[in-house]
């Protein structure tokens, strides 16, 4: 089992980014996203109730997709997105049981990272 966890800073605000829309889906074998579960960032930016990655096969890799709806964030602020949405798609190893992948997020633009 595969645990992915995420939190998103508004680096323009130098704030977490409260609010934010995510959803974890990992990739079929018939090329179809399989939504794993739906959250939304808490005060501190994090999501923690986000769902595990529950691979078919515990030995082999996934590859795994945060989306992240910037609009939403951007809307509660008054703010329009230029980035209404960010898509994180990266592959897990079976060897590492833990991804963090933050989102650094500022109005025309944004970083993300594997973090620890």
């Amino acid at each position: 089992m595969t645990a992915v966890s995420t939190h998103i800073l508004d680096t323009s605000a130098g704030d977490p980014a409260p609010d934010v829309p995510v959803e974890l889906a990992v990739l079929a074998e018939d090329g179809a996203w399989r939504v794993l579960g739906t959250s939304r960032t808490d005060s501190d930016g994090r999501c923690p109730d986000l769902p595990q990655v529950l691979p078919d096969d515990p030995a082999a890799s996934a590859t795994v997709r945060l989306r992240f709806d910037v609009a939403a964030y951007r809307a509660a602020r008054g703010e329009d997105a230029f980035f209404p949405e960010v898509q994180v798609v990266f592959t897990t190893d079976p060897a590492r049981p833990h991804y963090h992948v933050p989102l650094l997020l500022n109005p025309f633009g944004y970083s993300v990272y594997r973090g620890s």
